[in-house]
């Protein structure tokens, strides 16, 4: 699971070649290595970041079932990258060491809601849909608009974890955490 490539396919975009356009859509943005790689399609990154903030922002999901989600996709996606980001927001959001560990393993590592969310990921990667058991079941326990959020939030994380392999987004210097 770790990122084979010693260097990126495309590095980030120093400051000093940024155009007006990528300094109008990085203005207040971190300088993370995705932010300033995908800086290379500003275009792209300023419509990216709208849907990439309701995902992490706005989604109607608790903090900790999302970065369930979001750190079992990365694992699942073999993106070192999201899984290191999204280490050290899990533990924020409530996430223990241990817990972020597990994501690591299937869904039978798991009870009740947070097993749910693991399969539902599982399926989500492996079939490209929700099977009907573990979806009836999602609908005892989430609403409407979570049963959206969790469909979105692991296809949001599939394509950036995509992203991040295929261009070989280098980890942050001082960035920890657990994978194998």
């Amino acid at each position: 699971m770790t990122n084979t490539r010693n260097e990126p396919r495309l590095p980030p975009l120093p400051e000093s070649e940024w155009g007006d356009d990528t300094r109008e859509v990085m203005a207040g943005s971190s300088r993370l290595n995705i932010f300033t790689t995908l800086a290379r399609h500003p275009k792209l990154l300023k419509r990216w970041r709208v849907f990439g903030g309701h995902v992490m922002r706005k989604n109607t999901l608790p903090a900790r079932e999302r970065e369930l989600l979001i750190l079992r996709t990365g694992f699942r996606c073999r993106s070192e990258y999201e899984f290191y980001q999204h280490t050290a927001i899990g533990l924020e959001a409530g996430l223990s060491q241990e817990e972020v560990q597990r994501t690591m393993a299937d869904a039978s590592a798991w009870s009740g809601d947070d097993a749910l969310l693991v399969r539902a990921t599982d399926e989500l990667i492996d079939d490209k849909r929700i099977g009907e058991a573990t979806w009836q079941a999602l609908r005892e326990r989430f609403d409407e608009r979570q049963l959206i959020d969790i469909i979105f939030t692991v296809g949001q994380y599939t394509l950036v974890s995509m992203a991040l392999n295929t261009l070989g987004v280098q980890i942050e210097d001082g960035t920890t955490g657990i994978f194998p």
